[in-house]
């Protein structure tokens, strides 16, 4: 598994965690996604993207407290990692860079 390259699902997936912070849960990341890109994913994309981001490194998760408002299941919570906020800081700074190449662009980034 490539730990230095995310796609362009799991960087969306990443910096949704990061925006939502306390509440990065599954559910919540497919709402925000949807709210904020008007884009529909799916939520068991999403859980395969938050675990793969887990295995390389750049989020962590822990199981947050049981409520009635999910018949008692509890919802596990993931966190960005300072190598997940390097990641996202690193891919900004090569986009940057990118589209700075871009004549038409050159002067607007």
């Amino acid at each position: 598994m490539n730990k230095d390259y995310l796609g362009e699902f799991e960087e969306l997936v990443l910096t949704m965690v990061g925006i939502l912070g306390e509440e990065a849960y599954g559910i919540a990341i497919v709402n925000e996604i949807h709210e904020r890109l008007g884009r529909e994913v799916n939520l068991s994309a999403v859980h395969v993207t938050l675990y793969r981001l887990e295995d390389k490194g750049h989020v962590k998760s822990r199981m947050g407290g049981a409520t009635n408002a999910r018949g008692g299941r509890r919802k596990r919570i993931f966190t960005i990692t300072n190598a997940g906020l390097a990641m996202l800081k690193n891919m900004k700074e090569a986009r940057i860079d990118l589209w700075r190449m871009i004549p038409q662009l050159k002067y607007s980034v």
